[in-house]
């Protein structure tokens, strides 16, 4: 057996035996009537981060990542036991992977070492990532009000870039799983997210989500491509949940596809969590993590919180990171 569908039997399992606890009352309504654009507009505005820490900043909302929430976080250790968050790089084309990555080995003549070079273009629906405040922009903006002409060239960010974040992120994050609540393996793609489901995981998993948390979203993607194949369309957030995503007053926005679900804010054109989260509030995005592992371990020892850390290149110029997060149990 394949260990992306064993994987989803275990998932399914413990939605349906974990915690002893009737999740039928925390289903929500699939649809709803979508975000209009004027909407999400008054939101980028209402919850905009913008001068919060001055008008030259470029971390953004990664300021709410003190000392005393590393100690916070360093606090939650018990066990030791770690867990990647990144998936695999994946090899062969799909729907989900328009541009695997290209190794190319090389060996000494001498047989003495071997190397390799890695392209790969890591933007998109299929790498593990993390998305600079740099990478995506809103009305010719991009995060603290700055044109993107004056910030973005072709030999890279002026500022914002990923070296920004060279001493890493470490905080306290929140496992949102958002199959185990509802009772299944995976969720269906296209399938949104509420706010409501938000606050009855807080309730069912015994966890709030405090400012300066990473709050990582579990779709079940990786488990249900195992088991049924690849989908180029995603589930995630729907708009409606982006004022309780600012209440929260998150530092980190992470999931296991691209956040959001198609559609919650009809002729935007762009994806919305992105910008609202990176061009409003200056949250560096995880796209395309790899949740069920730490799914696993969050459920067997009944813990959906846990150290988390973000180590990203140091890439000058760069809109983003390959990255490989850890949590730490």
């Amino acid at each position: 057996m394949e260990i992306g569908v064993f994987r989803a039997l275990v998932m399914l399992f413990a939605a349906t035996a974990l915690v002893g606890c009737d999740t039928s009352s925390f289903t929500q309504p699939e649809t709803r009537e979508p975000t209009s654009i004027a909407q999400f507009d008054q939101w980028m505005d209402e919850y905009s981060n913008w001068g919060r820490w001055g008008s030259a900043d470029e971390l953004g909302a990664a300021n709410l990542i003190t000392d005393a929430k590393r100690r916070e976080a360093a606090a939650l250790v018990e066990t030791g036991e770690t867990v990647s968050l990144s998936h695999d790089f994946l090899t062969e084309a799909a729907e989900d992977a328009r541009e695997p990555y290209v190794l190319q080995m090389t060996v000494n003549e001498a047989g003495q070492n071997a190397g390799d070079r890695v392209d790969v273009y890591f933007h998109g629906v299929t790498y593990s990532h993390l998305d600079g405040l740099c990478h995506v922009f809103y009305k010719d903006k991009i995060y603290n009000g700055a044109e993107f002409r004056d910030v973005v060239t072709e030999d890279g960010c002026l500022k914002m870039d990923t070296t920004q974040m060279k001493d890493g992120l470490v905080t306290r994050a929140v496992l949102v799983d958002i199959p185990l609540l509802k009772g299944v393996p995976y969720l269906e793609p296209g399938t949104k997210v509420f706010p409501e489901d938000l606050e009855a995981w807080e309730e069912y998993a015994g966890v709030t989500l405090t400012s300066g948390d990473a709050l990582l979203l579990r779709t079940g993607r990786w488990a249900r491509r195992a088991a049924t194949g690849a989908t180029g369309v995603m589930s995630g957030w729907d708009a409606s949940a982006i004022p309780l995503l600012a209440q929260r007053d998150i530092s980190l926005l992470g999931a296991d596809a691209v956040h959001e679900a198609p559609d919650s804010v009809p002729g935007l054109g762009v994806n919305p969590i992105h910008r609202f989260a990176i061009v409003a509030r200056g949250i560096n995005l995880l796209d395309n993590l790899d949740l069920d592992a730490v799914a696993e371990t969050a459920a067997r020892l009944k813990r959906w919180e846990f150290m988390l850390v973000v180590a990203p290149l140091r890439v000058p110029g760069g809109t983003g990171s390959p990255v490989n997060p850890i949590a730490i149990f």
